[in-house]
């Protein structure tokens, strides 16, 4: 025998339309023993099943919980989308498992699985998406999700081009969605808390002004990456759209290899908005953006009011920082602290006391549990989609500076080079015909 689960959206009418025969219902369809009444579930659909996908809606070292996400009883996993075939069958079949063991059935057939994410984003019962994409996907599909009522939690990184982060934000505000990005760095419990403990020590002045910063990564951004000579073509794979995989990004032809994340990018736009997210994390209260860009003995370099420089490269002596994070040097010290440790000269400013009247950051225990906890409140997560935009755009700044290897000013309100026409050019690309978003 066959059953779905309630959905939260669905629960009201469907029993609405059974009041008039005496039930008896089991204790997780009441909310009882535990369980989150159906009525109160928040419906998720998944979006890219790869390694980071599926980490998330079954369990990986980021979700710290067990199950991940189809393991959270306030969550009911509704849908999975996936361009590879074997992916997707795969994982409805795995959630479908789940739930019919849940619910004490034979089968289950809840979760059904899309080749095509807009028949996904199309169903009204979807509260909530997550997407672990090809990079140049991420920004788009999370505005087309945004558009049809959906609240989004995107992995990096979350926009290729600056104006597509742009959009990305403005979007996100005028269609009041919850957005969070994957730089789950932030949130305490990732890591043991030292990039809150690092934080907290760099905004109240515990190693003095800030002079430099050390981002650990170069940057990178969109490449149109065509082949400089005919490829072999080769057939798409049953069950797989290599057009849906282009997207809006420029038209090669399927190779077998070239299906891959970073097929438009270069650089690095994945693993470096964790190292870039930590720095804008620290100067956001005072900056929105550098003043300007330049590079400088091989890397690209941020120029801030006051004579601060980010330098998107590893510190000459300093180690720590190369794990996802960044060094502070200051007037009186400096910190550094990646996923590994976090270190400091003089070794007594990591024992500084934190005192109630200091700055503190935004409080998230976890990650995932914020985006959920945002869904039911509507606030703002830790990481939103203005927040993501802005650290994104430090990524790629220091990418256009690797490309241009000139000094450019930067306007951080109107975001543009005012006088750079060449560093403009960088500034976004035209999607294909028919994938302008």
């Amino acid at each position: 025998m066959t059953k779905k689960l309630f959905t939260r959206r669905s629960f009201l009418g469907k029993t609405a339309a059974a009041v008039a025969a005496p039930i008896i219902l089991p204790a997780h369809v009441l909310g009882r023993d535990g369980a989150v009444a159906p009525s109160e579930r928040i419906t998720m659909g998944f979006i890219g099943l790869g390694g980071q996908g599926s980490g998330h809606l079954f369990g990986g070292s980021w979700t710290y919980v067990a199950g991940g996400y189809l393991g959270r009883k306030e969550v009911q996993v509704a849908a999975v989308c996936d361009l590879w075939k074997q992916r997707r069958e795969d994982a409805a079949e795995r959630v479908n498992r789940h739930y019919a063991h849940l619910t004490g059935q034979d089968s289950y057939d809840g979760c059904p699985a899309y080749l095509d994410f807009r028949e996904l984003l199309a169903r009204s019962d979807i509260d909530a998406v997550l997407m672990a994409l090809p990079y140049h996907w991420h920004a788009s599909m999370a505005i087309l999700a945004a558009q049809s009522g959906k609240d989004v939690y995107s992995e990096k990184p979350v926009a290729l081009t600056v104006e597509e982060g742009r959009l990305l934000s403005d979007t996100m505000r005028r269609y009041g969605r919850v957005y969070q990005a994957g730089t789950q760095q932030r949130s305490e419990a990732e890591y043991g808390g030292k990039f809150q403990q690092a934080w907290k020590l760099v905004r109240n002045g515990f190693i003095g002004e800030v002079k430099e910063i050390y981002s650990f990564s170069p940057g990178g951004g969109f490449s149109a990456n065509m082949q400089n000579t005919r490829p072999t073509e080769h057939p798409e794979p049953e069950g797989f759209s290599w057009d849906l995989y282009l997207g809006p990004g420029p038209w090669q032809p399927y190779t077998g290899g070239n299906a891959h994340c970073g097929l438009f990018s270069y650089g690095d736009p994945n693993w470096g908005p964790h190292h870039f997210d930590f720095v804008q994390w620290v100067l956001e209260k005072d900056y929105t953006g550098p003043e300007a860009i330049g590079y400088e003995e091989g890397h690209a370099v941020l120029y801030y009011p006051g004579g601060l420089k980010v330098h998107c490269c590893a510190h000459p002596t300093v180690t720590t920082g190369a794990s996802g994070g960044a060094c502070f040097v200051g007037t009186e010290g400096h910190i550094a602290v990646d996923r590994e440790a976090i270190v400091a000269t003089p070794e007594s400013i990591l024992q500084r006391e934190i005192r109630p009247q200091d700055e503190h950051p935004y409080k998230s225990p976890m990650h995932a549990n914020n985006f959920i906890e945002c869904i039911r409140s509507r606030r703002k997560t830790i990481c939103d989609a203005e927040t993501a935009h802005r650290s994104m755009s430090l990524v790629l700044l220091a990418g256009i500076a690797t490309q241009i290897r000139d000094y450019a000013r930067w306007d951080a309100a109107k975001e543009c080079f005012p006088d750079h026409e060449e560093a403009n050019r960088h500034l976004g690309y035209v999607p294909r015909p028919g994938w302008r978003t």
